[in-house]
């Protein structure tokens, strides 16, 4: 009958320790760099009720948002080569990914923390480049990407309605 002692026990559970630690880095520096815009924020003084709502309000746009260890984000950061992002991963640190939409991290964060002063944003990654927090708040205030394609298609629109009006003036110049 062979026991294990307790140093191999202890041995055997810090090898399984250190390797969750190395998966999660692995997938925190693949989020980073398969995220179009990831929004890293201070979520300290929000309670339950807040956070959850913050947490509902991103899920239904399609972000991905998660508080993480300071320490695994930092050894994400160097894999996926961003360590200038290691500047803002002080306290509490959540963070939200969104691989598809560029605009809604930063909008949904940034109106979240208008109203809740307890949340701030403390900058991001944008595209595979190191944001700070005034980018991000410029980012939030462009519009939804709806109303991106409305203004496209305005402009698009707008010649082809000068064309008519001409015509339409030729036409009843013509008649008259």
């Amino acid at each position: 009958m062979s026991t294990m002692n307790q140093r191999e026990v202890y041995s055997l559970a810090n090898a399984r320790i250190i390797q969750e630690k190395q998966q999660a880095v692995e997938e925190i520096s693949t989020k980073l760099r398969e995220s179009s815009c990831t929004v890293v924020a201070d979520y300290r003084g929000l309670n339950v009720a807040q956070v959850t709502e913050l947490r509902k309000q991103l899920r239904e746009a399609g972000v991905e948002f998660s508080v993480l260890k300071n320490s695994l984000v930092r050894r994400a950061t160097e894999s996926a080569e961003l360590s200038e992002l290691n500047e803002v991963l002080t306290g509490p640190t959540a963070i939200a990914f969104s691989k598809d939409d560029v605009v809604a991290p930063a909008k949904i964060l940034n109106e979240f923390a208008k109203k809740n002063e307890a949340l701030k944003l403390k900058g991001g990654v944008l595209e595979g480049q190191v944001v700070g927090v005034e980018q991000l708040k410029a980012l939030a205030d462009l519009p939804s990407r709806e109303g991106l394609l409305s203004m496209l298609l305005s402009v698009l629109q707008a010649p082809i309605r000068n064309f008519a009006l001409a015509v339409k003036a030729v036409a009843e110049k013509q008649e008259a």
